[in-house]
């Protein structure tokens, strides 16, 4: 999934009680064993990353001396365990159904740990931090040059009602690709499509399904994707997800930046810059035009066990709630196992998660974007997180 980031949030593991902790572990167990025997069986899934994105191959890396690993865009200096703030009160259980889904496409340096990996999903906490610290060495992640604390942001999936009609209440559309995509780069812009009369041709039965909002059409190209709740034409609903399936090939500009910058607005989340349209209705294509990047979707069925997990990311994986992110792959390749700390101000983490997923706004050394789940609740938190980040990979000895 290939995503932009105006501003974001995310919420910490919950607390719970014993009881309650026993009850999820089980849980969580069951379900890894299932995409366990599933991701053996299964076919490899059908996926195409960003084309402008490509993903350094682990023999980029150059050993210096002293043990410290140069990427293209960061520097690993290997650290001891007791460096990882918080290592010791993760429930890792929750983040090795997130390492399973990796297993499903393992990078050539992870992939003969993913039986491990697998066994390890009914092992307890003990046994799976035992067995990282034999089998991984934790290396803090810097910058070439300049500061080492880097910047967390998160993003989610959006959840929206939609028609595969168009009418009086769904006037937004969301289109496939079209056909002529390839012929011209780049495409059209936003505007362009709005009001050529060419662009509107080529454009011309692409729709896939409207929505009752051009700002929530916005919001899903900029996350990259999303579940719809779509009504038929018979009337009958159901569940669908959108996924990332092209872009115009325009540059992408936040729409949050441009109401800072035009001094509309104080505060840049979605939060504000929704207030700022529910004040000025007939500024919405202005706004709309501000951004002249277009994301295409492609519709994919949404059976239960899907409705879990989030979309696949670059990687090519599923994402998991809380313990996906997206990365700089020419910082972490994808697939690594990551230690991630932000202090706060919005919400303190420390956990394992997994380098999954990138975005046209995720670059740089210490950079993650945090996959917070879908539906309101994670939209609200991934509208307002921006804090603090440093991170460690987790690299097999």
């Amino acid at each position: 999934m290939v995503h932009q980031t105006i501003s974001t949030s995310t919420r910490p593991a919950p607390s719970a009680s014993s009881k309650s902790n026993t009850m999820n572990r089980i849980l969580s167990f069951v379900l890894a064993a299932i995409v366990g025997m599933l991701a053996g069986c299964a076919s490899r899934p059908s996926f195409e990353p960003e084309p402008e994105v490509a993903t350094p191959a682990p023999s980029a890396a150059t050993p210096w001396a002293g043990g410290t690993i140069q990427h293209p865009r960061s520097r690993w200096t290997p650290v001891a365990w007791t460096e990882l703030p918080g290592f010791n009160d993760d429930p890792l259980f929750e983040a090795w159904n997130a390492w399973i889904k990796s297993c499903e496409r393992p990078g050539p340096i992870f992939a003969p740990l993913c039986s491990e990996v697998r066994r390890l999903s009914i092992g307890s906490g003990e046994e799976q931090r035992a067995w990282m610290q034999q089998r991984l060495q934790p290396y803090r992640v810097d910058a070439l040059q300049g500061p080492t604390e880097g910047l967390l942001t998160s993003y989610y999936e959006p959840v929206f009602e939609g028609s595969r009609l168009p009418s009086a209440t769904f006037v937004a559309p969301l289109y496939r690709p079209p056909a002529t995509l390839g012929q011209r780069k780049p495409w059209y812009t936003r505007q362009e499509m709005d009001t050529l009369p060419e662009a509107r041709a080529a454009l011309a039965g692409r729709e896939i399904i409207w929505l009752a909002d051009p700002v929530d059409a916005l919001v899903l190209q900029i996350q990259g994707s999303g579940r719809i709740r779509v009504t038929e034409p018979d009337g009958r609903q159901r569940v669908v997800r959108l996924a990332f399936a092209g872009t115009n090939d325009q540059p992408y500009k936040s729409v949050g930046r441009w109401l800072l910058d035009q001094g509309l607005i104080r505060d840049a989340s979605w939060p504000g810059i929704k207030a700022w349209i529910a004040q000025n209705p007939q500024r919405v294509n202005e706004l709309l035009w501000a951004n002249p990047r277009m994301v295409f979707f492609r519709e994919e069925a949404l059976p239960e066990l899907d409705a879990m997990f989030g979309p696949r990311g670059a990687q090519g994986v599923a994402l998991t709630p809380g313990r996906s992110i997206a990365v700089d792959p020419g910082s972490i390749p994808y697939g690594t196992p990551v230690w991630l700390a932000s202090p706060g101000p919005l919400v303190p983490l420390q956990k394992l998660v997994m380098a999954q997923d990138t975005g046209s706004a995720i670059t740089g050394a210490v950079r993650a974007d945090y996959f917070a789940g879908w539906g309101v609740e994670a939209g609200e938190l991934a509208g307002r997180l921006k804090q603090p980040l440093k991170l460690w990979v987790l690299w097999p000895k």
